[in-house]
């Protein structure tokens, strides 16, 4: 197959993205010696620098493989949703469909990094559910870029941070299927039962086990197929992608799974990997790719950002090399 002219020929495509977003701050520095004061580190910080982070690093993936991502979210009235918005510029990317709420603040994740090992994170955030008022902005919002924008697929990126509830999620793939739209998961806990009648379904392993309420040895697919089929059929789910961390991607119908496993390579941080993956996904769904290949793009494209330290996108020239 010819990737590159595959890839090529996407970017007429455009990709939403419904999700909690939030700024990721970094400390860069080193050290080299522990304080007086107490048994930790003291780091002479060398610089800063703030990224889009959350369902805004997925958008910025997307982006990065060449498809037009259009992100829906809520964003507080503070310092760090200025910098967001402006990073959001700064990148071409169109915030018109995202709601800014003033009683709430903009999630912060903020890791100080020694040369490539991360030695903290520290989060700011408030994952209450969304106010009537704001989730009612937010549903105008969804419905008019989904108007007024080719939207080829959307993408429900959930951090647990509030932006989602039953409601919303049913709102938004009611709507998608007047038009037949994919709809591609990334859940998290609280929601994970709310998701049903999706396109494609992505839990890591421990979220799966942990929204099931079932377990099984992670190297046993026979048993995962088992428990995955008898989800899928509750939700009603096309399909499901399990990422399995150092055995590769899980990825599975009603019939069938394939299980990819990992290519060796040096793990300097595992930050944004997930991001990764349902982007890559994604974009390979709406490329028309089949269901083995999705998942190998997705887990070649996983392990990539994997090798460097803090959250980062996957080029697609550096994808389709590889694949």
């Amino acid at each position: 197959m010819d990737y590159k002219s595959v890839f090529q020929n996407s970017e007429s495509k455009a990709i939403m993205v419904v999700g909690d977003v939030m700024l990721d701050s970094y400390i860069w520095g080193s050290v080299d010696r522990i304080s007086p004061e107490a048994p930790v580190p003291v780091v002479n910080v060398a610089s800063t620098e703030d990224r889009l982070g959350g369902a805004a690093n997925v958008v910025k993936n997307i982006a990065s493989l060449g498809m037009k991502p259009i992100i829906c979210s809520v964003v507080g009235n503070d310092e760090a949703g200025n910098k967001f918005f402006s990073i959001l510029k700064k990148r071409h990317i169109d915030a018109q469909y995202c709601v800014v709420d003033s009683s709430r603040k903009t999630t912060v994740k903020t890791r100080v990094i020694c040369g490539k090992q991360q030695m903290l994170r520290v989060d700011s955030e408030q994952t209450n559910e969304l106010s009537e008022d704001v989730l009612d902005k937010l549903k105008v919002c969804i419905r008019r870029a989904i108007e007024e924008q080719k939207v080829s697929a959307i993408i429900l990126q959930d951090y647990d941070k509030g932006v989602f509830s039953k409601e919303l999620i049913d709102f938004v793939v009611s709507e998608a299927h007047k038009l037949n739209i994919p709809v591609l998961v990334d859940p998290k806990k609280r929601n994970f039962n709310n998701f049903k009648n999706v396109t494609l379904f992505k839990p890591n392993f421990k979220e799966f086990t942990e929204g099931l309420g079932k377990s099984c040895r992670k190297d046993d697919t026979e048993a995962l197929f088992a428990l995955a089929k008898e989800f899928m059929q509750k939700q009603n789910i096309t399909t499901m992608m399990i990422t399995l961390s150092e055995l590769g991607i899980f990825v599975a119908d009603q019939n069938r799974y394939v299980q990819i496993p990992t290519q060796v390579r040096h793990v300097a941080d595992v930050s944004g990997a997930g991001d990764t993956v349902i982007s890559t996904a994604s974009v390979c769904y709406v490329l028309g790719f089949p269901m083995e290949e999705i998942a190998r793009i997705s887990n070649i494209a996983g392990g990539l950002v994997c090798e460097q330290p803090g959250v980062v996108t996957v080029e697609k020239e550096q994808l389709i090399q590889k694949i």
